[in-house]
């Protein structure tokens, strides 16, 4: 391994929304030279909200990727959004960092996206550092949200500083290695601190906050046990290795805290990450599937090794074009050279490659195993494809888009717009795999797909802005979707004259129920495989079959959580027994099946948080009930009550202008997709008489 590669960190900062992620960030950039002036999120001149829709707004929406150096350590970082509508930003930022910093409210704590993300990064395996932020702020309790850590996520957290004062009095911190105070100097910005001695106050609390970091630091690490029996006490120098050591391991979650906003805590948070989180050396081989024999194989994270890279993320750069962020694994991506993708079987030519900073890039000649980059000017790649060396071709796992649960009909305001409209809507969902759009072949309306009411606006807001799409758009609706509930197996014949030509054939098609989630498994049964031997035409059976998941039975929705085989075939003559035979029939026989086995609806299901004042519980409690909701837990938080419930998304609409009035504007609320369930009978009954 390279001592360079030792030197590398790669790291997200996830979050919920506004516990601020892109405040850190800034700060960050700005205590490691790389801006000379900080912005703020209010004021919309942060690097990382570059977008004119982030700016507008004071939120995140896409993942931004910059690069930084602190004490000889480079650091690039992807700053990724809180709301719920672009987890999707999230998921595939983890896919490919080598370690996290989970940034807490201190007056929140653990919220639901908080929750969310630190599944995906489990998900994934990728150690985590936690930056309780907002120290400054009313309510702040910084032990409350370390037992939330503990207690709601599961996690063995455990601070390596404690504050120093909170709320108005909140001055720096207490490192728990060296024993020390860090005073911050707000006139400097931060960027001058004193170090000195722990108030006498704060002593007690600081001698028993270390002698549990200690205390657990030894349970988990064998290495420094005996030192510890020995002693009752381990040094710095033992500390620091060992902890490093528990967190790569994923075993263990340094907690610190600060305020990003107010210039305090920020420099030991990037010290931790030096210190903490892996460098790609530390990771484990990649995991592959060789593309000949598809066997599963690993790639070394080292130069030396064969090429081996994920494009995770597309986006379009009006100067550039379009921009395809990579992660190497293994070996170099070089500029000029040729990479093999394993998708289409094709090789794609590399012209120019660049580091990235928020919006700006920098020209380079290459990337290396641990870096993260941007290609420019490939051809057929899409999100989660594997650039690779042709030599010995694998593919790493892809990444799977989340299933979009609310759509809107958009139409261009004159016939000449239409392809303009349809060729944006394909940049936009070849940036975005969660924006889908489709044309309803019954009202001719092309139907765009999103994650919320919030990612529709940004999606239309940007084809209007962007790509200068006149457009009419009709009101976001609930994205339903339709499975089975039984088995069902029908033979059926396809047998029509088209053209002047007859097309003929039989197929047996089976149709069974899944468990919820599990989506949707298309199949050729042995029997099938041996009457048509034809590769060709098993690739049309298995088209229709897609085809006719994709339209469903019941009110045109797509169809979930179902297995489809086509079991035999009975062919009337070659000539007849073609393509068009085959995947009409499939696509019949699909829909005579799923018709037999008992259709449902499934709805999306929201998981909501609301914060409310103890008063107001009541009115909030019976209006959750008259929109089908469960409440699932309620507990306090401070003075004030915090409700969990499971509410369907189509009783959702205006809920932020509903739960103000119920509550004279003093609660708020939180949700995100919890999942899909069968709609009762009413529900059904409503969508199949629209």
């Amino acid at each position: 391994m390279s001592s360079e590669l030792s030197n590398v960190r790669n790291i997200g900062i996830v979050a919920h929304i506004d516990a601020g992620k892109t405040t850190t960030t800034e700060r960050i950039l700005f205590y490691t030279g790389k801006i000379h002036q900080h912005g703020d999120v209010h004021d919309g001149n942060t690097t990382t909200d570059f977008m004119v829709q982030e700016r507008e707004r004071g939120i995140t929406i896409q993942s931004a990727a910059i690069s930084c150096e602190w004490k000889g350590t480079s650091i690039n970082i992807i700053d990724t959004p809180g709301h719920v509508d672009f987890t999707m930003e999230v998921e595939r930022s983890l896919r490919v960092l080598d370690g996290a910093v989970c940034v807490f409210c201190a007056v929140g704590g653990v919220q639901p996206q908080s929750e969310t993300v630190w599944r995906q990064a489990d998900r994934y395996n990728v150690p985590r550092l936690a930056f309780i932020n907002k120290m400054d702020r009313m309510g702040a309790d910084f032990a409350r949200v370390v037992d939330e850590l503990r207690n709601k996520l599961k996690a063995n957290a455990c601070p390596i500083d404690i504050p120093i004062g909170k709320e108005d009095g909140f001055k720096g911190v207490v490192d728990l290695l060296d024993m020390k105070a860090i005073v911050y100097d707000e006139e400097s910005e931060g960027k001058k601190f004193t170090v000195g001695e722990i108030p006498a106050e704060l002593k007690d609390e600081a001698e028993l906050a270390r002698a549990e970091l200690v205390e657990k630091v030894a349970d988990g690490d064998e290495g420094v046990m005996e030192a510890f029996l020995e002693k009752g006490d381990l040094t710095k120098e033992e500390l620091v290795p060992a902890i490093r050591r528990l967190v790569v391991a994923g075993k263990f979650v340094p907690v610190l805290c600060g305020t990003s906003l107010r210039d305090k805590g920020v420099q030991p948070l990037l010290d931790a990450v030096v210190a903490y989180l892996p460098s790609p050396e530390d990771r484990p081989p990649v995991a592959a599937t060789d593309l000949k024999s598809g066997a599963a194989v690993t790639r070394e994270q080292r130069d030396s090794e064969l090429l081996t890279s994920l494009v995770f993320k597309i986006a379009t750069d009006p100067y550039v074009g379009k921009l395809f962020f990579v992660r190497v694994y293994g070996g170099v991506l070089k500029k000029g050279a040729n990479a093999y993708n394993p998708r289409t079987k094709k090789r794609e030519r590399i012209m120019k490659i660049v580091r990235l900073f928020a919006d700006d890039q920098i020209e380079v000649d290459e990337l290396k195993a641990g870096d993260i980059g941007a290609v420019v000017g490939l051809k057929e790649c899409t999100t989660g494809d594997t650039l690779c060396s042709e030599m010995k071709p694998c593919y790493l796992e892809r990444i799977v888009a989340p299933q979009p649960v609310m759509f809107l009909a958009i139409e261009p305001k004159s016939s000449a717009d239409k392809d303009k409209l349809v060729d944006s809507m394909k940049a936009l969902a070849a940036e975005d795999p969660t924006c889908q759009f489709r044309e309803d072949e019954e009202t001719g309306q092309t139907i765009l797909s999103g994650m919320g009411e919030l990612h529709l606006e940004i999606l239309v807001d940007r084809l209007k802005r962007e790509f200068k799409c006149a457009a009419n758009v009709g009101k976001p609706m609930v994205s339903y979707l339709e499975t089975v509930t039984a088995p069902a197996l029908k033979e059926f014949t396809f047998d029509r004259e088209l053209g002047g030509k007859r097309h003929a054939v039989t197929v047996a098609i089976e149709v069974k129920p899944l468990e919820r989630g599990k989506g949707v498994q298309i199949d050729l049964a042995r029997d099938f495989a041996n009457a048509v031997p034809d590769r060709h035409l098993q690739e049309c059976v298995k088209q229709g079959l897609a085809d006719g998941v994709a339209t469903g039975v019941l009110a045109r929705y797509p169809m979930t959580d179902l297995a489809v085989a086509c079991l035999s075939a009975t062919i009337v003559d070659p000539e007849v027994s073609d393509e068009v035979a085959f995947r009409s029939a499939a696509v019949m026989g699909f829909r005579e099946a799923a018709e037999a086995a008992a259709p449902e609806f499934l709805e999306p299901i929201m998981k909501l948080e609301i914060t409310t004042p103890p008063e107001s519980v009541g009115e909030i409690l019976g209006d959750l009930n008259a929109r089908r909701g469960n409440v699932l837990d309620m507990d306090m938080r401070g003075d004030l009550q915090i409700i969990h419930a499971r509410v369907p998304m189509a009783q959702m609409f205006g809920y932020a202008t509903a739960i103000r009035s119920l509550t004279k504007g003093r609660a708020s609320y939180s949700m995100e997709p919890d999942m899909f369930e069968i709609a009762p009978r009413n529900v059904r009954e409503e969508i199949l008489s629209r």
